[in-house]
């Protein structure tokens, strides 16, 4: 499309929608959810937002459509375009189909029930930096939360401000930790209200509708290929395309011609290339759940239909990053049975790989597959380690002691009930006995920062109630050895209930002491593995020229992978409870915290919503003073918490479903 004068930067955006000339499209706009058989794609029409304004913008993520957040906060009809309520020069609404397995099951169609795909832009010839060209030289830009489309069910196609600002906020702050991640370009609310039940309790209350602008070289995802699913045997769903293998081999041929040139130049058999394909997303994906394990992070929903085909994070919604370590840690209050608990991700992934696998049929050799997902953990786990070893400083020998070293710290961390975040990041504060053994980095003192991040005695007692409480298999352990001690017996030695048994004995070891003895215990166990840790240090530093040197390099490599400040519950529901009350101040400044999480300014800290301990004061910041307020500080009051500091009390009782 040609530019013309006087048009904003916006309405120059160059649009090339390849998707929707290379797939089959649903040309219909018959209103109300149904069945579309036959199209990867359906025309729609975005529904408007009543004065619609921007709550925050992210000029990195703007940068990928050669935009700038001037251009964008200037531009009067920014907020329109960027919700859907006005159509760019060249987009085309459409929603994507795809299917899912949910929570294990297969639950045919569901596609985008919230989300608009505008269209592909254009990242321009000139443009040499591979981050901002993409795999593609186009990036694929969507609205979510612009209205109804023909897979929003039961739903009203609407996003709120409240789940609206975490995606906006995680998205950005997952790039910022280098994790491959869908952006997001500005966060848009308005005057136009939806009822929403967040903890189905029955009490609804009114809440903002809200869009978020999400960017990716592709939306494309595990489910896509699902949509030709035969009937299922378990749930009896089909795909909506079931049967129609001409369109599954084009839309794999889009895909690994658009997105993975280099496999398509590679192999001239089909069969072959597929598999390299195959191959590649497993790779991609282990790599991913490496990466989310190694800064303590939960999806909460990792079904099929979330999980993308380039290896990116995608639909963030009622994910979590872990305060203290738990490796049971389950961010969605809904996910009941702890399907997607922190440590099942590895296999919860390894699982949706093999669902794709199914969903490629004939295109791929089941044989083949098996083959290649029978890498996957140990690809995982070789990733995992050498994250590990660097969030730890060991750079430059790999020692088979490193896995038992690793295993080791992060039981000890569980045991005591350590902050994830803040004691890897303290790490760095150990010193290589060639180097130095007094100072800041000398192990008592070090040792006593880290019970700082530990759990209370009392903290501890109430977690393991609420795990007994919460847990059937455990009530049903404790039942079985009063009513069948015979039964227990021959039960007791499996490994799911040996470790129910050893919850029980946590407890009761926890009823027994004090809190005097056991901040012995867990200073003990601490300086136990820092000294074995500051022995490996020296394997590290031993035969070095200069010592003191190769020890200065491991710190700043272990402050550049060890976040100081992650996106935790309690910080993204702080910045939620102003902007719901028209103060988004505070969304501003935590995007600038998230951008730069290994240097957070000493003096940056943030203002808690009114109403929570230690809350105080901060300037406002409303839909007027939104390019204003992008200069704004911080407020440093008295009352403010650090964004690297242990999360408060208060911060337990946060549920997200």
């Amino acid at each position: 499309m040609m530019a013309q004068a006087g048009q904003t930067p916006l309405q120059r955006l160059r649009f090339n929608n390849v998707a929707l000339r290379r797939l089959p499209v649903d040309a219909s706009l018959e209103g109300g959810s149904r069945t579309v058989r036959g199209a990867c794609f359906s025309r729609v029409e975005p529904q408007p937002l009543l004065r619609p304004c921007f709550v925050a913008v992210s000029p990195r993520a703007l940068a990928l459509l050669g935009l700038s957040a001037e251009d964008v906060l200037a531009d009067p009809h920014g907020p329109e375009y960027l919700s859907g309520s006005a159509l760019l020069p060249g987009s085309e609404p459409a929603a994507h189909c795809y299917c899912g397995h949910q929570f294990g099951l297969f639950a045919g169609q569901l596609g985008d029930g919230a989300v608009c795909y505008l269209g592909e832009v254009d990242a321009g010839a000139a443009r040499t930096d591979p981050e901002l060209r993409g795999p593609c030289g186009r990036w694929e830009i969507q609205v979510k939360g612009a209205g109804l489309t023909p897979y929003s069910r039961q739903s009203d196609g609407r996003k709120v401000l409240r789940s609206s600002i975490r995606e906006f906020l995680c998205s950005e702050a997952m790039f910022a930790l280098d994790i491959p991640t869908t952006r997001a370009g500005s966060l848009v609310t308005s005057d136009l209200y939806v009822q929403r039940d967040a903890f189905y309790s029955g009490n609804p209350r009114p809440e903002r509708c809200s869009v978020v602008l999400r960017i990716a070289p592709t939306f494309i995802r595990f489910g896509s290929f699902e949509i030709f699913n035969p009937a299922d045997d378990f749930t009896g769903r089909q795909g909506p395309s079931a049967g129609l293998h001409d369109i599954r081999a084009q839309l794999l041929d889009y895909v690994i011609e658009t997105f993975y040139p280099e496999i398509m130049t590679e192999h001239t058999d089909r069969k072959a290339r597929n598999a390299a394909f195959f191959r590649e997303v497993t790779v991609r994906t282990a790599r991913l759940v490496a990466l989310w394990q190694s800064v303590g992070f939960c999806h909460g929903v990792l079904n099929t239909d979330n999980m993308s085909i380039l290896g990116l994070t995608i639909d963030y919604g009622p994910f979590g990053f872990m305060d203290r370590y738990d490796p049971e840690f389950v961010s969605n209050a809904s996910d009941k049975k702890r399907r997607y608990s922190f440590e099942a991700q590895p296999y919860v992934c390894r699982w949706n790989l093999a669902r794709l696998a199914e969903a490629l049929g004939s295109e791929l050799q089941a044989s083949t597959a098996g083959s290649i997902l029978d890498e996957f953990m140990p690809l995982y786990r070789n990733f995992y380690l050498g994250n590990m070893r660097r969030k730890l400083g060991l750079l430059r020998q790999e020692e088979p002691e490193d896995e038992e070293l690793v295993e080791d710290l992060l039981k000890i961390m569980h045991n005591t009930g350590a902050d994830f975040t803040n004691t890897f990041r303290l790490l760095s504060s150990v010193c290589c006995p060639l180097v130095g053994e007094t100072g800041p980095g000398d192990v008592g003192t070090v040792v006593d920062l880290i019970l700082e991040q530990c759990a209370s005695l009392e903290e501890l007692k109430d977690l393991a109630r609420k795990t007994k409480q919460e847990n059937c298999e455990l009530e049903m352990i404790l039942s079985m050895a009063e009513t069948s001690p015979g039964l227990f017996n021959m039960t007791a030695n499996q490994p799911e209930v040996a470790k129910q048994l050893e919850k029980i004995g946590r407890l009761k070891e926890l009823l027994e002491t004090s809190q005097d003895d056991l901040k012995v215990k867990q200073r003990d166990d601490w300086l136990i593995w820092i000294n074995r840790y500051r022995k490996r240090l020296t394997q590290e530093c031993d035969g070095m020229s200069d010592p003191a040197g190769v020890d200065k390099e491991r710190v700043r490599i272990m402050d550049s992978t060890n976040p100081a400040v992650v996106l935790r519950n309690y910080i993204a529901q702080n910045a939620i409870e102003w902007a719901e009350n028209g103060d988004f101040s505070e969304v501003q400044r935590l995007l600038k915290v998230l951008e730069n999480p290994y240097s957070v300014p000493t003096d940056l800290k943030q203002p808690i919503w009114p109403g929570k301990k230690g809350s105080c004061e901060t300037k406002g910041s409303t839909r007027q003073n939104v390019m204003d307020s992008r200069e704004t500080k911080g407020t440093a009051d008295t009352g403010c918490l650090p964004y690297n500091t242990k999360p408060p009390n208060w911060a337990r009782e946060i549920c997200v479903t």
